[in-house]
């Protein structure tokens, strides 16, 4: 049906015009109205025997009755698309509801016109599970967050809780997890690594929740990237978007996740007695094959399907260099033109004296950064009160 109802006296005009042999392009351009309401309109008159010139005794009421015996939101029937099929077409790069109409139109002449068919698009995906419904395009999100449940572990006869890393994709829904001894940043960055070779690929943009390992000053409108997690972004070429502050939306593909993982991994684990971190990811790392491999309730396929056929051929491929971790500190240079680095003292040109640095450390070397240029590089030495001093 035409997207809004005209007025009886211009339906009276449309089918006088189209007794006059004009057509619908003509009629739509002569009285202002689509071509494709044009065509609606006749067709109604036609079906309630309506024809040039209209008897004298009917009424305007009369008419409408007629046009839309069952009020004006009567629908006539057309082909519907394959929703299931566009759904799972708008998650691929580059693709919009515009070129899959047209696509649909096609092969369907008498199909709906643009507009309606976005309509029912939008209703249809409605109807599915909030995780299913977001239009999140083939690798470009990636959505990270800890578990609130922990898992006892025996580590050498003591009880430990282990943390639980989830990440999710964000077309497809394929999802990681593995136990971590802490939230802390070695452990959240290794994780990642983990994950991207997992996916077998990095996706353009990483949505943590605001955790301090990654996010150094949670905002409500734009968060401040931890330097650790900036220095892992940019070797594996990937940007974050932190989860908003009370904006649920922004990590609720996140939080799906960890609900899965608590409910088909950690619960079935619930009874069971672990020794090392290891066997606890083992077993993680057995019950995630069945989660990703089980069916949808709503669509075809299930978690794995679809990420080899959406995320999977559009990550990013992994760099060919092993992540290296590092931390990084901010100091002021000393009198003696030297920095501290955990009671160890590292030599910086002279003329930076009184400046802060930023220092990236790794396990074999100590980088001085001043203004974002490197002006100083050392290899790191693990005897305290001593200085390196580089002429």
């Amino acid at each position: 049906m035409p997207a809004e109802r005209l007025m009886i006296r211009k339906i009276r005009e449309i089918v006088r015009m189209n007794a006059l042999g004009l057509s619908t392009r003509q009629i739509g351009h002569s009285l202002q109205v689509a071509r494709s309401s044009v065509g609606e309109y006749l067709k109604r008159a036609a079906a309630a025997g309506l024809s040039w010139p209209l008897p004298e005794e009917l009424d305007e009421t009369t008419i409408e009755r007629k046009l839309f015996p069952t009020g004006p939101r009567l629908e006539i029937q057309r082909p519907l698309p394959d929703w299931i099929e566009v759904h799972v077409e708008m998650r691929k790069r580059g693709v919009t509801l515009g070129l899959l109409w047209e696509e649909y139109k096609g092969h369907n002449p008498e199909g709906y016109q643009y507009s309606r068919f976005c309509d029912l698009y939008r209703e249809w995906a409605k109807k599915l599970d909030l995780s299913m419904r977001q239009d999140h395009r083939a690798g470009e999100k990636m959505f990270v967050d800890y578990a609130g449940s922990t898992v006892p572990v025996y580590d050498h006869g003591v009880l430990r809780p282990a943390a639980i890393f989830v990440a999710v994709l964000g077309a497809s829904n394929y999802t990681y997890a593995e136990a971590t001894w802490t939230q802390s940043m070695p452990d959240w960055t290794a994780a990642h690594v983990r994950t991207f070779s997992f996916f077998g690929g990095v996706a353009e943009i990483l949505v943590p929740d605001n955790l301090k390992s990654g996010v150094k000053r949670p905002c409500r409108y734009e968060a401040e990237i931890n330097a650790t997690y900036e220095d892992l972004l940019t070797h594996y070429g990937a940007v974050a978007i932190p989860a908003r502050i009370r904006k649920p939306k922004d990590k609720s593909r996140a939080e799906n996740g960890v609900l899965l993982v608590q409910r088909w991994i950690l619960a079935r684990l619930r009874n069971r007695t672990f020794l090392s971190l290891e066997d606890l990811n083992i077993e993680i790392r057995f019950l995630l094959v069945r989660l990703n491999d089980r069916p949808f309730r709503k669509l075809p396929g299930s978690r794995r399907s679809m990420y080899e056929s959406l995320d999977k051929p559009a990550l990013r491929p992994l760099p060919l260099e092993s992540y290296v971790f590092a931390e990084w500190m901010r100091v002021r240079i000393n009198v003696d033109y030297h920095v501290a680095v955990d009671s160890h003292y590292y030599s910086v040109p002279y003329q930076l004296f009184g400046k802060e640095l930023d220092v990236r450390m790794t396990t074999t070397t100590i980088e001085c950064f001043y203004q974002g240029r490197r002006v100083a590089s050392h290899v790191r030495r693990d005897l305290q009160h001593r200085h390196t001093t580089v002429g």
